[in-house]
């Protein structure tokens, strides 16, 4: 069977976007043409790869399986044709990033900006996500999360200092109920919490003691996997919240929130830009590693 490279990259496509009409929009072309390529690459090989309905489109097990295969070795054909492309040292062209949505000093926008406004000829296209998921099968260039949970084969490069994480309060909450002397009566207190998604426990809090870590189930009485209305809750009194600490810095100085149980609460390793080692990185991404470094 001659193998069709072209109806390859665009089932890839379609299995990333999980979208006919997302991946005919990233490549310019018909909703049609997409489909008439998938339709022709499963005739080439006797089998359904990819899942219909009106409302979704999903990978069968064998296009589960194909996909899984074929990514990295695509992902490499790209990365050795940007290069060549690249020759000259210019970077250009889309740098996929996927990025925790707490790491605000890379999310902050000033870096993005002077950035881009040092690159113009690189297209930014980043996915803020919280979800654990493997990169390069993805079709990122690189990823930027806490240090603790990047995969040891990974490159990384710092992006910020060490963190913690605090609870916090506003103070017209702690004029009303006092303030918590030690974690475990967070389990009495009214808590604002966080899951990734619906369907998820919510996050469990972390603490240290005598250099002892543990953890606390809180039973929220309100939960959401947005940061910022988890803030706007706790600034209007609604309870206590728990998050990084660069998330409430902003409300901290306003004096709108209040920071308790601060000696629970030790740093750890911060948050890096992450990426494959088994590949030289493309200029594009060169290029960011190289503005991080100046912008710290």
């Amino acid at each position: 069977m001659n193998t069709d490279l072209n109806a390859l990259a665009i089932f890839a496509l379609v299995a990333q976007e999980k979208s006919f009409r997302a991946a005919a929009d990233r490549m310019g072309v018909t909703r049609s043409a997409v489909s008439q390529s998938i339709r022709r690459l499963e005739e080439a090989m006797g089998i359904a790869l990819v899942q219909r309905t009106t409302r979704s489109v999903s990978l069968t097990e064998a296009g589960e399986r194909l996909y899984r295969d074929v990514a990295p070795a695509l992902l490499d054909m790209t990365a050795a044709i940007d290069a060549t492309r690249d020759l000259r040292g210019v970077p250009r062209g889309q740098l996929r990033l996927a990025v925790s949505s707490i790491a605000e000093s890379f999310l902050s926008g000033p870096l993005l900006a002077s950035f881009t406004e040092a690159n113009p000829e690189v297209q930014l296209d980043i996915t803020v996500t919280d979800e654990e998921f493997d990169i390069v099968a993805e079709g990122y260039d690189a990823g930027v999360r806490l240090g603790e949970v990047i995969a040891q084969d990974m490159i990384a490069v710092t992006v910020s200092g060490d963190q913690r994480q605090l609870a916090v309060a506003s103070p017209t909450y702690i004029e009303r109920f006092g303030m918590p002397g030690h974690p475990r009566e967070l389990a009495r207190r009214r808590c604002i919490g966080w899951r990734s998604a619906p369907g998820m426990a919510p996050y469990r809090w972390e603490f240290s003691e005598n250099g002892a870590e543990f953890s606390l189930a809180v039973e929220p009485e309100v939960t959401t996997n947005d940061m910022a209305l988890m803030i706007r809750l706790a600034v209007a009194g609604a309870g206590i919240t728990f998050g990084m600490e660069e998330s409430f810095l902003p409300s901290i100085r306003r004096g709108e929130l209040v920071p308790l149980l601060e000696e629970f609460c030790p740093r750890f390793s911060g948050f890096y830009l992450y990426y494959p080692s088994r590949r030289n990185a493309a200029p594009k991404l060169r290029a960011l590693i190289d503005h991080l470094r100046q912008f710290r």
